[in-house]
Protein backbone atom coordinates (compact mmCIF):
# COMPACT_ATOMS: atom_id res chain seq x y z
CA UNK A 1 0.00 0.00 0.00
CA UNK A 2 1.52 3.24 -1.12
CA UNK A 3 0.26 6.61 0.01
CA UNK A 4 3.34 8.81 -0.23
CA UNK A 5 3.22 11.69 -2.75
CA UNK A 6 4.60 10.48 -6.05
CA UNK A 7 6.63 13.65 -6.52
CA UNK A 8 8.56 12.82 -3.33
CA UNK A 9 9.25 9.17 -4.20
CA UNK A 10 12.51 7.82 -5.57
CA UNK A 11 12.10 5.81 -8.77
CA UNK A 12 12.96 2.51 -7.08
CA UNK A 13 9.87 2.67 -4.88
CA UNK A 14 7.67 0.85 -7.39
CA UNK A 15 7.75 -1.12 -10.60
CA UNK A 16 5.05 1.26 -11.73
CA UNK A 17 7.46 4.21 -11.66
CA UNK A 18 8.94 4.69 -15.08
CA UNK A 19 12.73 4.51 -15.27
CA UNK A 20 14.85 4.87 -18.42
CA UNK A 21 16.57 1.50 -18.05
CA UNK A 22 15.27 -2.04 -17.50
CA UNK A 23 14.66 -3.12 -13.93
CA UNK A 24 16.05 -6.55 -13.12
CA UNK A 25 14.63 -8.70 -10.32
CA UNK A 26 15.89 -11.98 -8.91
CA UNK A 27 13.15 -14.22 -7.55
CA UNK A 28 13.65 -17.44 -5.59
CA UNK A 29 10.72 -19.85 -5.22
CA UNK A 30 9.97 -21.01 -1.69
CA UNK A 31 9.05 -24.53 -0.67
CA UNK A 32 5.35 -23.66 -0.71
CA UNK A 33 5.66 -22.66 -4.38
CA UNK A 34 6.94 -25.99 -5.67
CA UNK A 35 5.32 -27.00 -9.00
CA UNK A 36 3.84 -23.50 -9.44
CA UNK A 37 3.80 -22.40 -13.09
CA UNK A 38 6.53 -19.93 -14.00
CA UNK A 39 4.09 -17.28 -15.24
CA UNK A 40 1.94 -17.54 -12.14
CA UNK A 41 4.98 -17.47 -9.85
CA UNK A 42 6.34 -14.26 -11.39
CA UNK A 43 2.91 -12.58 -11.48
CA UNK A 44 2.46 -13.41 -7.78
CA UNK A 45 5.90 -12.15 -6.77
CA UNK A 46 5.64 -8.99 -8.90
CA UNK A 47 1.96 -8.04 -8.57
CA UNK A 48 2.40 -4.82 -10.55
CA UNK A 49 2.84 -7.00 -13.65
CA UNK A 50 -0.21 -8.70 -15.12
CA UNK A 51 0.00 -12.40 -15.89
CA UNK A 52 -0.53 -11.69 -19.59
CA UNK A 53 2.40 -9.27 -19.57
CA UNK A 54 4.54 -11.84 -17.71
CA UNK A 55 3.74 -14.38 -20.43
CA UNK A 56 4.77 -11.78 -23.02
CA UNK A 57 8.11 -11.30 -21.24
CA UNK A 58 8.65 -15.06 -21.11
CA UNK A 59 8.04 -15.34 -24.86
CA UNK A 60 10.55 -12.56 -25.51
CA UNK A 61 13.21 -14.14 -23.33
CA UNK A 62 12.95 -11.50 -20.63
CA UNK A 63 12.46 -14.10 -17.90
CA UNK A 64 15.08 -16.80 -17.30
CA UNK A 65 15.29 -19.71 -14.87
CA UNK A 66 18.90 -20.33 -13.83
CA UNK A 67 19.91 -18.44 -16.97
CA UNK A 68 17.76 -20.55 -19.30
CA UNK A 69 14.63 -19.47 -21.16
CA UNK A 70 11.64 -21.59 -20.16
CA UNK A 71 7.98 -21.79 -21.17
CA UNK A 72 5.17 -20.24 -19.15
CA UNK A 73 4.05 -23.67 -17.94
CA UNK A 74 7.49 -24.56 -16.56
CA UNK A 75 7.09 -25.79 -12.95
CA UNK A 76 9.06 -24.11 -10.19
CA UNK A 77 11.48 -25.87 -7.83
CA UNK A 78 13.00 -24.33 -4.66
CA UNK A 79 16.65 -23.44 -5.22
CA UNK A 80 16.11 -22.04 -8.71
CA UNK A 81 16.81 -18.38 -9.47
CA UNK A 82 14.32 -16.61 -11.72
CA UNK A 83 15.64 -13.44 -13.36
CA UNK A 84 13.05 -10.95 -14.60
CA UNK A 85 14.10 -8.03 -16.80
CA UNK A 86 11.30 -5.45 -17.03
CA UNK A 87 12.01 -3.15 -19.98
CA UNK A 88 11.36 0.60 -19.83
CA UNK A 89 7.70 1.35 -20.22
CA UNK A 90 6.61 2.48 -23.65
CA UNK A 91 5.21 5.97 -23.91
CA UNK A 92 1.52 5.43 -23.26
CA UNK A 93 -1.06 7.50 -25.04
CA UNK A 94 -3.57 7.58 -22.23
CA UNK A 95 -7.10 7.07 -23.43
CA UNK A 96 -10.16 8.11 -21.44
CA UNK A 97 -12.28 5.05 -20.64
CA UNK A 98 -15.88 5.16 -19.46
CA UNK A 99 -15.21 3.03 -16.38
CA UNK A 100 -17.74 3.64 -13.59
CA UNK A 101 -16.32 5.46 -10.57
CA UNK A 102 -17.76 5.38 -7.06
CA UNK A 103 -17.59 9.12 -6.38
CA UNK A 104 -17.67 10.07 -2.69
CA UNK A 105 -17.23 13.83 -3.18
CA UNK A 106 -16.35 16.24 -5.96
CA UNK A 107 -15.80 19.98 -6.34
CA UNK A 108 -13.80 22.18 -8.71
CA UNK A 109 -10.51 21.11 -7.11
CA UNK A 110 -10.70 17.46 -6.11
CA UNK A 111 -12.35 14.18 -6.92
CA UNK A 112 -12.72 11.70 -4.04
CA UNK A 113 -13.42 8.13 -5.10
CA UNK A 114 -13.81 4.71 -3.51
CA UNK A 115 -11.34 2.61 -5.49
CA UNK A 116 -12.40 -1.00 -5.99
CA UNK A 117 -10.04 -3.90 -5.37
CA UNK A 118 -8.46 -5.19 -8.56
CA UNK A 119 -8.03 -1.76 -10.18
CA UNK A 120 -4.50 -0.51 -10.90
CA UNK A 121 -4.10 3.20 -10.15
CA UNK A 122 -1.98 4.25 -13.13
CA UNK A 123 -0.55 2.58 -16.24
CA UNK A 124 2.37 0.21 -15.77
CA UNK A 125 3.82 -2.62 -17.86
CA UNK A 126 0.94 -4.93 -18.66
CA UNK A 127 -1.67 -2.46 -17.40
CA UNK A 128 -1.98 0.22 -20.07
CA UNK A 129 -5.78 0.19 -19.96
CA UNK A 130 -8.52 -0.17 -17.39
CA UNK A 131 -6.69 1.84 -14.74
CA UNK A 132 -8.02 4.49 -12.40
CA UNK A 133 -6.25 7.12 -14.50
CA UNK A 134 -8.12 5.99 -17.62
CA UNK A 135 -11.40 6.27 -15.72
CA UNK A 136 -10.54 9.69 -14.27
CA UNK A 137 -9.66 11.07 -17.71
CA UNK A 138 -13.16 10.19 -18.89
CA UNK A 139 -14.70 11.78 -15.80
CA UNK A 140 -12.51 14.91 -15.93
CA UNK A 141 -11.73 15.61 -19.62
CA UNK A 142 -8.42 17.28 -20.51
CA UNK A 143 -6.94 16.62 -17.07
CA UNK A 144 -3.19 17.31 -17.28
CA UNK A 145 -2.19 17.92 -13.68
CA UNK A 146 0.80 16.19 -12.08
CA UNK A 147 2.38 14.71 -15.20
CA UNK A 148 1.21 13.04 -18.39
CA UNK A 149 1.49 9.48 -17.05
CA UNK A 150 -0.29 10.03 -13.73
CA UNK A 151 -2.58 13.02 -14.24
CA UNK A 152 -4.12 14.17 -10.97
CA UNK A 153 -2.67 11.31 -8.92
CA UNK A 154 -1.27 12.40 -5.56
CA UNK A 155 -1.07 9.05 -3.74
CA UNK A 156 -1.69 5.41 -4.53
CA UNK A 157 -3.27 2.23 -3.25
CA UNK A 158 -2.10 -1.24 -4.23
CA UNK A 159 -4.10 -3.00 -6.93
CA UNK A 160 -5.90 -5.25 -4.43
CA UNK A 161 -6.43 -2.57 -1.76
CA UNK A 162 -9.82 -0.87 -1.91
CA UNK A 163 -10.89 2.44 -0.43
CA UNK A 164 -10.64 6.22 -0.37
CA UNK A 165 -8.43 8.07 -2.84
CA UNK A 166 -8.23 11.73 -3.78
CA UNK A 167 -7.44 13.05 -7.27
CA UNK A 168 -6.38 16.66 -7.94
CA UNK A 169 -8.24 18.43 -10.76
CA UNK A 170 -6.00 21.48 -11.12
CA UNK A 171 -2.47 22.66 -10.31
CA UNK A 172 -3.49 24.55 -7.18
CA UNK A 173 -5.16 21.46 -5.74
CA UNK A 174 -2.23 19.24 -6.68
CA UNK A 175 0.27 21.54 -4.97
CA UNK A 176 -1.91 21.78 -1.85
CA UNK A 177 -2.37 18.02 -1.53
CA UNK A 178 1.29 17.19 -2.18
CA UNK A 179 2.30 19.69 0.50
CA UNK A 180 -0.09 18.13 3.03
CA UNK A 181 1.25 14.64 2.32
CA UNK A 182 4.83 15.84 2.62
CA UNK A 183 4.09 17.60 5.90
CA UNK A 184 2.27 14.48 7.18
CA UNK A 185 -0.87 16.34 8.15
CA UNK A 186 -3.18 13.98 6.27
CA UNK A 187 -5.16 11.50 8.40
CA UNK A 188 -5.10 8.02 6.85
CA UNK A 189 -7.06 5.15 8.39
CA UNK A 190 -7.25 1.58 7.13
CA UNK A 191 -9.09 -1.57 8.12
CA UNK A 192 -7.24 -4.89 8.15
CA UNK A 193 -7.73 -8.42 9.38
CA UNK A 194 -4.56 -10.18 10.48
CA UNK A 195 -3.67 -13.75 11.33
CA UNK A 196 -3.25 -14.21 15.08
CA UNK A 197 -4.77 -12.61 18.16
CA UNK A 198 -3.36 -9.17 19.00
CA UNK A 199 -3.55 -8.88 22.79
CA UNK A 200 -2.84 -5.15 23.20
CA UNK A 201 -5.78 -2.82 22.65
CA UNK A 202 -3.47 -0.34 20.94
CA UNK A 203 0.12 -0.47 19.72
CA UNK A 204 2.55 1.55 17.64
CA UNK A 205 5.06 0.03 15.24
CA UNK A 206 8.05 2.24 14.45
CA UNK A 207 10.52 0.51 12.15
CA UNK A 208 12.30 1.85 9.04
CA UNK A 209 11.22 0.31 5.73
CA UNK A 210 13.38 -0.23 2.67
CA UNK A 211 14.04 -2.65 -0.16
CA UNK A 212 14.77 -6.19 0.93
CA UNK A 213 18.43 -6.71 -0.10
CA UNK A 214 17.77 -10.41 -0.80
CA UNK A 215 14.45 -9.98 -2.57
CA UNK A 216 14.52 -6.63 -4.36
CA UNK A 217 10.88 -6.83 -5.42
CA UNK A 218 9.81 -6.72 -1.75
CA UNK A 219 10.04 -4.24 1.05
CA UNK A 220 11.19 -5.07 4.57
CA UNK A 221 11.82 -3.56 7.99
CA UNK A 222 15.49 -2.67 7.79
CA UNK A 223 17.78 -0.31 9.70
CA UNK A 224 18.89 1.46 6.51
CA UNK A 225 15.30 2.11 5.39
CA UNK A 226 13.15 5.22 5.64
CA UNK A 227 11.31 5.99 8.87
CA UNK A 228 7.83 4.51 9.10
CA UNK A 229 5.24 4.68 11.89
CA UNK A 230 2.02 2.65 12.08
CA UNK A 231 -0.55 2.85 14.89
CA UNK A 232 -2.88 -0.11 15.52
CA UNK A 233 -6.18 -0.27 17.41
CA UNK A 234 -8.10 -3.51 17.94
CA UNK A 235 -11.73 -3.46 16.78
CA UNK A 236 -12.55 -7.11 17.45
CA UNK A 237 -10.91 -10.49 18.02
CA UNK A 238 -11.76 -14.05 17.07
CA UNK A 239 -10.12 -17.40 17.76
CA UNK A 240 -7.31 -17.00 15.23
CA UNK A 241 -7.64 -13.48 13.79
CA UNK A 242 -7.92 -9.81 14.74
CA UNK A 243 -9.76 -6.92 13.09
CA UNK A 244 -7.74 -3.70 13.24
CA UNK A 245 -8.14 0.00 12.66
CA UNK A 246 -4.80 1.32 11.41
CA UNK A 247 -3.56 4.90 11.29
CA UNK A 248 -0.33 5.49 9.39
CA UNK A 249 1.80 8.55 10.09
CA UNK A 250 4.07 7.93 7.10
CA UNK A 251 3.35 6.37 3.72
CA UNK A 252 6.06 3.94 2.70
CA UNK A 253 5.61 1.33 0.01
CA UNK A 254 3.58 -1.61 1.45
CA UNK A 255 3.99 -0.03 4.91
CA UNK A 256 1.01 -1.63 6.65
CA UNK A 257 1.64 -5.08 5.20
CA UNK A 258 5.36 -4.95 6.04
CA UNK A 259 4.85 -3.70 9.61
CA UNK A 260 2.14 -6.22 10.41
CA UNK A 261 4.26 -9.08 9.07
CA UNK A 262 7.24 -7.69 11.01
CA UNK A 263 5.41 -8.00 14.35
CA UNK A 264 4.12 -11.48 13.50
CA UNK A 265 0.54 -10.63 12.46
CA UNK A 266 0.45 -10.65 8.64
CA UNK A 267 -2.59 -9.45 6.72
CA UNK A 268 -4.95 -12.27 5.80
CA UNK A 269 -4.65 -13.05 2.10
CA UNK A 270 -1.31 -11.27 1.63
CA UNK A 271 0.50 -13.34 -0.97
CA UNK A 272 3.78 -11.46 -0.57
CA UNK A 273 4.26 -10.88 3.17
CA UNK A 274 1.93 -13.54 4.56
CA UNK A 275 2.75 -16.83 6.28
CA UNK A 276 1.16 -20.27 6.55
CA UNK A 277 -1.41 -19.04 9.11
CA UNK A 278 -2.59 -16.07 7.04
CA UNK A 279 -2.72 -18.24 3.91
CA UNK A 280 -4.81 -20.91 5.66
CA UNK A 281 -7.31 -18.32 6.90
CA UNK A 282 -7.58 -16.75 3.44
CA UNK A 283 -8.32 -20.13 1.86
CA UNK A 284 -11.20 -20.65 4.29
CA UNK A 285 -12.85 -17.37 3.27
CA UNK A 286 -14.81 -16.23 0.25
CA UNK A 287 -12.37 -13.38 -0.53
CA UNK A 288 -9.67 -13.63 -3.19
CA UNK A 289 -7.41 -10.76 -2.10
CA UNK A 290 -5.75 -9.38 0.98
CA UNK A 291 -7.97 -7.90 3.68
CA UNK A 292 -6.87 -4.28 3.55
CA UNK A 293 -9.14 -1.30 2.96
CA UNK A 294 -8.50 2.46 3.06
CA UNK A 295 -11.46 3.48 5.20
CA UNK A 296 -10.86 7.19 5.97
CA UNK A 297 -8.94 10.09 4.52
CA UNK A 298 -8.87 13.50 6.19
CA UNK A 299 -7.22 16.64 4.83
CA UNK A 300 -7.77 20.33 4.18
CA UNK A 301 -9.61 21.03 0.96
CA UNK A 302 -7.69 23.32 -1.41
CA UNK A 303 -10.66 25.68 -1.21
CA UNK A 304 -10.40 25.69 2.58
CA UNK A 305 -11.81 23.70 5.46
CA UNK A 306 -10.86 20.33 6.96
CA UNK A 307 -12.89 17.38 5.68
CA UNK A 308 -12.90 13.66 6.39
CA UNK A 309 -14.07 11.20 3.77
CA UNK A 310 -15.14 7.62 4.50
CA UNK A 311 -15.47 4.49 2.38
CA UNK A 312 -17.45 1.61 3.89
CA UNK A 313 -16.06 -1.90 3.75
CA UNK A 314 -17.02 -3.59 0.47
CA UNK A 315 -19.26 -6.63 0.55
CA UNK A 316 -16.48 -9.22 0.24
CA UNK A 317 -14.65 -7.89 3.29
CA UNK A 318 -17.84 -7.47 5.34
CA UNK A 319 -18.71 -11.07 4.58
CA UNK A 320 -15.20 -12.18 5.60
CA UNK A 321 -15.65 -10.51 9.01
CA UNK A 322 -18.82 -12.51 9.56
CA UNK A 323 -17.21 -15.76 8.39
CA UNK A 324 -14.33 -15.27 10.82
CA UNK A 325 -16.61 -14.46 13.73
CA UNK A 326 -15.22 -10.95 14.04
CA UNK A 327 -18.69 -9.45 13.59
CA UNK A 328 -22.24 -10.74 13.58
CA UNK A 329 -24.39 -10.71 10.43
CA UNK A 330 -25.88 -7.26 9.93
CA UNK A 331 -23.55 -5.63 12.46
CA UNK A 332 -20.47 -5.05 10.27
CA UNK A 333 -18.89 -1.63 10.77
CA UNK A 334 -19.45 0.75 7.91
CA UNK A 335 -17.37 3.52 9.39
Amino acid sequence: MTTEPLDAMPLDQSIGDYADVPEVFELRPARAQINLRLDRFVATELPELSRVYVQHLIERGGILVDGIARRSAFKMTPGEVVTVAVPPAEAFHLEPEAIPLAVIYEDDDVLIIDKPAGMVVHPAPGHSHGTLVNAVLAHVPNLAVGGVRRPGIVHRLDKDTSGVMVVAKNNRAHASLVRQWQERTVEKHYRAVVAGVVEEEEATVSAPIGRDPKHRQRMTAIRTGRDAVTHLRVLSRAEASTHLDINIHTGRTHQIRVHLAFIGFPVVGDGVYGNARSEAIAKSLSISRHFLHASELGFELPSGGWRRFDAPLPHDLRQALVELGLERPGDAHDQ
